[in-house]
């Protein structure tokens, strides 16, 4: 009997958990372009950002999605995704508009309006808009753990920003099974 009563505490903690943390159940949906759940990143310390701004669209916790997280940002000419991996998924940027100086892995590539970028888990990624006009991308994970890092290192729009730190960035990564780099390749340099 004690077993059965432990048991059912746990699923009902367990069940309580889980609601608190999104949707329960996976829902369907078509969100237009500037839907989905906005959020403004915390200004780093000494760590470039892409952007202030980004859209989760399809993640555990806006529509309960089990296995992807997809989500959009455009990037300012000059500004830079500081180089970094994720540990235990793939990840796929779709370039809808803007050219991008790419580093993967040990290669480097120019991605122009149109291209697609597959990047295995445990390849480091880094990515700088070297064009005149905003980059529009498009991200795709196939597990959606990273969520955890995205949602650490920012506030809902609206919200009040406040500075994170190099060591709250890095544990931020950690978080979201990633890794950062914090050295950056100079401005139209290769990479380190």
């Amino acid at each position: 009997m004690k077993f059965q009563i432990a048991v059912a505490v746990a699923l009902t903690i367990g069940a309580t958990w889980v609601r608190a943390q999104g949707p329960t159940e996976t829902k369907a949906a078509v969100l237009q372009k500037d839907e989905g759940e906005v959020r403004m990143r915390r200004p780093r310390v000494g760590v470039a950002s892409p952007s202030s701004e980004f859209i989760i669209k399809f993640s555990p916790k806006t529509n309960g999605s089990k296995h992807l997280l997809l989500g959009t940002e455009e990037i300012a000419p000059g500004a830079i995704i500081p180089k970094h991996k994720h540990k235990g998924e793939d990840e796929i940027l779709l370039v809808e508009s803007g050219n991008a100086h790419v580093w993967l892995g040990d290669k480097e590539y120019d991605a122009k309006p149109g291209a697609a970028v597959f990047i295995p888990a445990n390849t480091w990624i880094g990515l700088k808009n070297t064009g005149t006009e905003k980059i529009h991308l498009v991200f795709f994970w196939n597990e959606p753990s990273f969520e955890e890092m995205m949602r650490c290192g920012s506030v809902p729009k609206g919200q009040p920003t406040t500075p994170i730190s190099p060591e709250e960035v890095q544990e931020c990564y950690h978080h979201g099974d990633g890794e950062l780099d914090v050295v950056m390749p100079p401005a139209g340099g290769k990479a380190p």
